[in-house]
């Protein structure tokens, strides 16, 4: 007797059990995770930025934001090396929509031994020289951000080659030329949009 008062015993606590689950709301096994999909190989995620061409010695750099590649904001980039081959300075150039004088704005950046003073100088070919002021330094280097008009504009898609010219703080008698050739420009250019907000 007392083996089948500790069967029933325990088969009405299961039950209890069971029924006291299904009446407090208890949790469930949980649902299994979302599963991945997986993407092509090579092919950019969603706020990643990829090279999207290069034509001449510029860059089409994009930064994914659509699935629809052709609407991703891109900018131009270049990098710029001394005669030695070492990379010095770089350029970043986008389109702007403001209805301001300034079509394209660029940021470069210039090793922090920069003589800030002296300023940042932008020739095209054997046109005058165009100054522009550093807006500040990081660790990375020392930033110009400039503003370009039309003009500006179709100068650098005639030209062959533009100069940026800087002053290094240990030699301030002596001045730094490095060439930013133009060669591919005027396409890449007609190839991104304006940045938007």
């Amino acid at each position: 007797m007392p083996k089948m008062f500790v069967a029933v015993t325990i088969a009405c606590s299961l039950f209890a059990g069971a029924h006291l689950a299904a009446q407090t709301g208890a949790p469930t096994a949980p649902n299994p995770p979302e599963l991945a999909m997986g993407t092509t190989e090579g092919e950019p995620q969603m706020g990643q930025p990829y090279t999207a061409e290069k034509v001449g010695s510029w860059e089409r750099r994009c930064m994914r934001t659509n699935q629809d590649q052709a609407q991703d904001p891109c900018q131009l980039y270049q990098l710029l090396e001394d005669d030695l081959g070492n990379a010095v300075s770089e350029i970043t150039l986008f389109k702007l929509d403001t209805g301001g004088q300034a079509v394209a704005g660029a940021t470069i950046i210039v090793p922090l031994e920069t003589l800030l003073t002296e300023q940042l100088k932008l020739r095209v070919d054997e046109s005058p020289a165009r100054i522009y002021p550093f807006s500040f330094c990081t660790s990375v280097g020392c930033i110009a951000r400039i503003g370009l008009t039309n003009d500006d504009i179709d100068s650098l898609k005639r030209g062959s080659a533009a100069r940026l010219s800087l002053v290094p703080v240990a030699a301030p008698d002596q001045l730094v030329i490095l060439k930013m050739p133009l060669d591919g420009f005027s396409v890449s250019y007609s190839k991104i949009s304006p940045l938007e907000d």
